[in-house]
């Protein structure tokens, strides 16, 4: 086995490994030699624009969440490390740059080019993919500068953040009253939540201290002023803190920053079943079906189904261990993908889409916008085909500085993966059907330690021996 090649996936369902391997393949094409200001020419990867090559904030960081299962074929904090080193002395890092020339990119509806800010959540994801504890450190400073930055350009008395509705890049969403945004303050809880637990790795107890102060004061102040008890959902709030009636998918992004209490996420994961509300056919989208904007051709941020947000929304779930939700909400949500990807079987017609449909297959429509969605938009959509793929489909969590590799199912299938690579250990796990009962045959160049879930029925955590090994599920 090459370690340069991608690790394979097994799925009893084929079309989900080949929109799997053809997502690996796509990613090549968006691979483009740029020369910087610098005059060095460097690889990023990037969506072609007509004005010139741009890196994008959200983009950038939500490409690191796949990057990391590349086998290090590609470099997941490359386009991350670009932001940081343009960050200004103020702190500020701007949500979208010039490539060639490093220079930032301002629109008149978010002048202060502010974006959503997770940089902290995406660093502590390839710790655990890659165990660097000295990319923690480096990063650290520039992290702290920019939470910084934040505090003093948004915050606002009342302890909440206001920014343009720009800086969430939904669109057209209906929220033009919206003072406070209920998924940029969410956003801002996630990465203090991460700089509070990145400080912990580092063994720096009072830059954890700090950041889990500003934490759980921003958790406070979302669920006394954007909690509703009688929609059971998060809303923003205007300029007087009052409450808009609006339900889009951002009041799910307190579950990724683990704001809600048990009761509260329960009423949430409530209306991703509810067809009333977030429960459509194509889950999950961006305006609840009850809205009367809502428009079932999606137009734009009107109930298209966003890739990126599904992901954020189904990373919540596990949060609150909702592992069988957050699941079939993935595979729903790829067969869909799929669709679009063959559309009446023919897969030469097909593409990734940046947003779909909620209630029927295909991409999502906007007349009068030719540039939406946009097709082959990777940066959402292999998020879908990729890491949920590996982490909800599959089932897998690892983390390399742990030594810990969990496979959380609600029953057993024929799947796995193999050959994955964990920096210099290649790791197979996989799960078959033989005459003595379910087996998982696994094999590893060096020891680590396997959690079987299979939720509600058994768990059991072994040591793995370097080598090839096998277990039958009934004997444990």
């Amino acid at each position: 086995m090459n370690k340069r090649d991608f690790p394979k996936v097994h799925f009893y369902d084929q079309d989900f490994v080949d929109i799997y391997d053809r997502t690996w393949s796509f990613i090549q094409d968006f691979l483009f030699n740029i020369k910087t200001e610098k005059g060095a020419t460097e690889s990023f990867f990037l969506y072609p624009d007509n004005n010139g090559w741009f890196l994008n904030q959200s983009e950038t960081i939500f490409s690191s969440f796949f990057f990391v299962y590349s086998n290090r074929n590609y470099n997941a904090n490359q386009g991350l490390d670009f932001f940081y080193a343009h960050q200004e002395e103020s702190g500020a890092i701007r949500s979208k740059y010039n490539v060639e020339t490093g220079e930032p990119v301002f629109s008149s509806d978010n002048p202060e080019g502010v974006g959503m800010p997770l940089f902290a959540w995406a660093e502590y994801n390839m710790f655990h993919k890659t165990a660097n504890k000295k990319r923690v450190k480096d990063v650290m400073p520039v992290l702290t500068r920019y939470m910084k930055w934040l505090d003093t350009s948004f915050k606002q008395p009342n302890g909440l953040y206001t920014v343009p509705l720009a800086a969430v890049e939904m669109y057209n969403t209906p929220r033009e009253k919206a003072a406070y945004l209920v998924d940029f303050n969410a956003a801002v809880a996630v990465n203090a939540l991460y700089m509070s637990v990145l400080g912990d790795i580092l063994n720096d107890k009072e830059l954890s201290f700090q950041y889990k102060r500003v934490y759980f004061t921003l958790k406070t102040r979302i669920n006394a002023l954007m909690w509703n008890a009688e929609t059971g959902f998060y809303h923003d709030i205007d300029a007087d803190e009052r409450q808009l009636p609006q339900k889009t998918i951002a009041g799910f992004w307190p579950l990724l920053a683990e704001i809600p209490n048990e009761d509260k996420a329960e009423q949430l994961s409530a209306h991703l079943l509810n067809p009333k509300t977030f429960g459509s056919d194509h889950p999950i989208p961006s305006l609840s079906l009850d809205d009367p904007a809502y428009n079932e051709r999606g137009m734009g941020a009107l109930g298209s189904v966003f890739p990126h947000l599904n992901f954020i929304v189904i990373k919540g779930l596990e949060k609150y261990e909702r592992w069988e939700l957050a699941r079939e909400c993935a595979i729903r949500h790829i067969y869909y993908v799929l669709d679009g990807l063959a559309p009446d079987g023919n897969s030469k017609k097909g593409a990734l889409w940046e947003a779909y449909l909620p209630q029927k297959e295909g991409p999502a429509q906007w007349p009068g916008h030719e540039n939406f969605p946009r097709k082959q938009y990777l940066f959402s959509a292999a998020l879908s085909t990729i890491t949920l793929m590996i982490e909800n489909v599959i089932g897998l969590s690892i983390s390399f500085p742990r030594k810990t590799v969990d496979w959380i199912i609600p029953n057993l299938e024929v799947m796995g993966i193999e050959n994955l690579s964990l920096k210099r250990n290649l790791v197979t796990i996989l799960s078959s059907k033989t005459q003595r009962g379910w087996e998982i045959h696994m094999e590893s160049e060096k020891l680590y330690y396997f959690t079987i879930n299979i939720l509600g029925q058994k768990k059991k955590t072994l040591p793995i021996p370097s080598g090839k090994c096998s277990m039958l599920i009934d004997k444990l």
